[in-house]
């Protein structure tokens, strides 16, 4: 397996408020914000520079399988790896490790995640970032990659 770039850090926090509270704390500022269906919660990810990481804040709702983590107290929940996320599955499928989902759910707006099981890491939850593919058709029936922003 190649070494892999650090898409973000996720941190689960039991309310907006605590989330306003760390952001104007560290000087944060807000990047996105979105919900993910897959695992009842919103997301807020945080603005970014050339060299650095965003930090992906998880607030879960009722129901959500986020919601008593760490008690819930919330605290940092994850890290993000970018990689083809049904080839990193298929590898570690074929190493006799799991995956938390049978494939990749939907993430924020424009990427798929998937999760290797923290019993094969050391207890550490390592989630598997892909940004979706945008197609265009065009009038002749050509199908091509999008340009992206």
């Amino acid at each position: 397996m190649t070494r892999k770039r650090l898409h973000h850090v996720g941190i689960v926090l039991p309310s907006m408020d605590a989330v306003e509270h760390v952001m104007t704390m560290f000087g944060f500022e807000k990047d996105y914000q979105g919900f993910v269906e897959a695992y009842q919660a919103d997301l807020i990810f945080t603005k970014y520079g050339e060299h650095e990481s965003p930090i992906e804040f998880i607030v879960p709702y009722e129901g959500s399988v986020l919601k008593e983590f760490n008690g819930g107290k919330g605290g940092i929940a994850h890290i993000g790896l970018e990689d083809d996320v049904e080839s990193v599955r298929r590898e570690f499928e074929a190493k006799g490790l799991e995956m938390l989902e049978q494939k990749a759910v939907k993430g924020t707006d424009d990427i798929i995640v998937n999760f290797l099981r923290p019993k094969y890491s050391e207890h550490i939850l390592v989630e598997f970032i892909q940004k979706e593919l945008k197609v265009e058709v065009h009038r002749h029936g050509i199908v091509a990659p999008a340009e992206t922003e």
